[in-house]
């Protein structure tokens, strides 16, 4: 009788599992892709990249963790170390940098600000003073002489001399920032640090707007899709996509393509319309079909390392695409297309 008890008991578990997961795709194993897009480069250094930027289709920059910057002249194939002109006693966490043509800005932590005129031959150190709210997080080239950066506490600053001068976009910080993201007319979406709101500031707006996040999880973070909704991931490895169009607090149900232990860590589309997370120990998977179904990269799952970011990166000059997955420990993944 107890051992009868026991499996109806347990056959009611499984029912119910069943509809509180309904809706959501969750999958333990996945297929891997029988070809990969992507191939690993290999870097002369194991600090942690964080960003990535080019000024024409073959030369660029990756900056990270202590002090890293490498430069490439091949499209990213392969990078060389390169130094900037700050003391060698300060260990900056180089957060950002950004090329609008021969323009580019580099911002870091603590409170460091570089602007280059000449496509990075040279840079220089600019002053923010001692009453920035937050460190430097994001910067983003506008046109010659003008920038705009964010920092973690959510201000946002504009400069139209150069760096000489900044000007505050709005009223109010929004408080600590987990991660924050900008799209290209100038909205942006944040996280708070203890993930368990984000904010939302359009383009004319002065006011962050606070809005829920879509369930009990906390959020790890948020990014723009290509149409410019809203994608979220959340722990408990969920995916959500905005479902509504500029509606913030309407989100599908969550997908939770695999069940392994680790987060989604970051989200990108690439050029053929597959959507891309990457997270913890080589996680990095591939939906084809809007993130109805799943595979596993094998080239991402053989490198050994947690997928902070992943990057598809427009050339205005010819159109071509490029895209990285910058991983922990100096391991970066380069598209190299189907």
């Amino acid at each position: 009788m107890n051992r009868l008890f026991k499996s109806s008991f347990n056959l009611i578990l499984i029912l119910l599992l069943s509809l509180g997961l309904g809706g959501c795709v969750t999958t333990t194993r996945l297929p891997d892709q029988i070809n990969s897009p992507w191939e690993e480069i290999k870097l002369s250094v194991d600090d942690n990249p964080l960003d990535i930027d080019f000024v024409d289709d073959n030369h660029g920059f990756l900056v990270g963790a202590n002090r890293l910057i490498l430069e490439t002249n091949d499209g990213g194939a392969t990078w060389q170390e390169r130094s900037l002109d700050i003391p060698s006693e300060e260990n900056f966490r180089l957060m950002s940098i950004d090329f609008n043509g021969d323009e580019g800005w580099i911002v870091g932590q603590p409170n460091l600000i570089m602007h280059s005129e000449d496509a990075g031959s040279n840079w220089t150190r600019l002053s923010l003073g001692n009453k920035l709210p937050g460190n430097p997080y994001l910067i983003t080239t506008l046109e010659k002489d003008s920038a705009e950066l964010a920092t973690t506490a959510g201000a946002v600053y504009t400069t139209q001399d150069g760096g000489n001068s900044w000007e505050g976009r709005v009223a109010e910080a929004s408080g600590g920032v987990r991660d924050l993201r900008r799209r290209q007319d100038g909205t942006y979406v944040s996280v708070s640090s203890l993930g368990n709101f984000f904010v939302t500031l359009g383009s004319e707006d002065e006011m962050w707007q606070s809005h829920q996040r879509a369930s009990s999880k906390r959020v790890q973070t948020l990014g723009f899709q290509p149409n410019g909704e809203l994608w979220m991931l959340s722990r408990g490895a969920e995916i959500r996509l905005n479902d509504e169009p500029g509606n913030y607090e309407s989100w599908s149900k969550p997908i939770i393509p695999l069940v392994n232990g680790y987060n989604y860590m970051d989200m990108a589309w690439d050029p053929n319309g597959g959507i891309w997370a990457g997270g913890g120990n080589g996680t990095l998977l591939v939906s084809k079909d809007g993130g109805d179904s799943w595979k596993k990269d094998p080239v991402g799952y053989a490198t050994p390392t947690n997928f902070i970011r992943i990057f598809f990166l427009e050339n205005s000059s010819d159109n071509s695409s490029k895209g990285f997955a910058l991983g922990e420990r100096g391991h970066v993944l380069r598209w190299i297309g189907y």
